[in-house]
This record gives C-alpha cells, sequence and structure tokens, in this order.
C-alpha cells in the first residue's frame, strides 16, 4: 500500500468544513422544530380530525413514506419551478426536511395517541376543558411521553439524511466534504473526517434530544 495519509491537507479548508456542519445544523434545526410541528397537526387530523381531512392526511403521509427522499427533495427543487415556483437550494432543502420528517413523526405520535385511555379524555372533559385543551394536555403531552425515544431516533435519522441535499447544492456538510476532495484530492481524508464529524454530530443531538426529554416530561426523568 503506497497511499501515504495526509489529515493536515485538510487544515486549509476548516472554514468549509465549519460552514458545512452549520449549515447542517440550521437545516437539522428547522427541520426538527417545523416538521415535528407538522406531525402534530397531522397526527391529530388522522385521529381526530374531521373525516374529509384524514384521507388528505393518509395519502400525504403514504405518498412520502413510500417515496425515497432524494426523489421528493428533487421535486421539490427542480420539479415545482416547471409551476412557476422556485425556492433557493436552503430553502428546498429545508422544506424537503419538514415535510419528510412531518410525515414519519405523524404515524409515531399517531401511535402515542392512540394509547391514551378514553377515561383520560373523558375525565378531562369532566373538569371543563374544551376539546382543544383535553388533547393538548391530556392526550398530546402524554402521548409526546411514550414516544419520545422513536421520534427522537427519527430525528437523528432525518439529520443524518440531510447529506442528500448537496445533490441541489446545498452547501452542508457532505457538499463541504465534496468540495475538499475535488480541490486536494484526498477523497479517504476528506469523506473520514466528514463520517466523523456526522457521528459526532449524531451523538450530540441524541444527547440533546435527550435533555429537550427531560425538560418536557420532568415526572418521567425522576421515575427513572
Amino acid at each position: 500500500m503506497n497511499y501515504v495519509f495526509d489529515f493536515g491537507s485538510l487544515g486549509a479548508y476548516l472554514p468549509v468544513l465549519l460552514n458545512g456542519v452549520l449549515v447542517t445544523v440550521q437545516l437539522t434545526v428547522i427541520g426538527a422544530l417545523f416538521g415535528v410541528g407538522l406531525g402534530v397537526a397531522c397526527a391529530w387530523a388522522r385521529a381526530e380530525g374531521p373525516m374529509w381531512v384524514r384521507p388528505i392526511v393518509s395519502a400525504y403521509v403514504e405518498l412520502i413514506r413510500n417515496t425515497p427522499f432524494l426523489v421528493q427533495l428533487f421535486f421539490i427543487f427542480f420539479g415545482l419551478p416547471s409551476a412557476d415556483v422556485r425556492i433557493g437550494e436552503m430553502e428546498g432543502a429545508a422544506l424537503a426536511m419538514v415535510i419528510n420528517l412531518g410525515a414519519y413523526s405523524c404515524e409515531i405520535i399517531r401511535a402515542g395517541i392512540q394509547a391514551t385511555q378514553k377515561g383520560q379524555r373523558e375525565a378531562g372533559a369532566s373538569l371543563g376543558m374544551s376539546p382543544f385543551q383535553v388533547f393538548r394536555y391530556v392526550v398530546l403531552l402524554p402521548a409526546l411521553q411514550k414516544i419520545w425515544p422513536a421520534l427522537s431516533s427519527q430525528i437523528v435519522i432525518v439529520m443524518l439524511g440531510s447529506s442528500a441535499v448537496s445533490q441541489i447544492a446545498a452547501e452542508d456538510l457532505t457538499f463541504a466534504a465534496n468540495f475538499i476532495q475535488s480541490r486536494n484530492f484526498r477523497a479517504f481524508e476528506s469523506y473520514f473526517a466528514a463520517t466523523a464529524i456526522y457521528l459526532a454530530l449524531a451523538v450530540a443531538l441524541r444527547f440533546a434530544l435527550r435533555g429537550v426529554g427531560r425538560g418536557l416530561f420532568p415526572r418521567r426523568s425522576a421515575m427513572r
């Protein structure tokens, strides 16, 4: 083996890597916040919403969960301009991540909602709560508590899947690795660094989400 490793060659491109990390983190935060919000709305629609809304939401969920994320991304960025809807690389990447996470989180959250016992709903109503208050305090919070580990894992999966956004020239971490290896011709070192950073980001995100869970569900954390 005549290949000589040279990780020092990455030093000159450190700003590029840091920018890629920042973009990946930004997309993850946007995708997580709005994606989970969309998931909650869709879960409510499928579980308790008007009858005419349920088939529409079901079609959206099945469409997204049964098609590749890359195809969804290409449709948003390359397909929508044909309908005179033009968006930038970052906006297209963020929208694709929100739509994708929204569909997956919908089913995860809906499972938690369906696990809520009918008696709890009736108890909330007997206390004079409005239907919205019953859903928010009696149904949604316990549901999120039950499915938080699964939802956290899905957010991490979406973060890792964000590497596909480099295909539309969004300057994320994978884009940075591609750029660096095209300049210094050090593919092993470039992609090894990107792999290590993705691993660190995934571990950090899991710890962050675990902390969020402790803040949202203090009683559950106290029982552990």
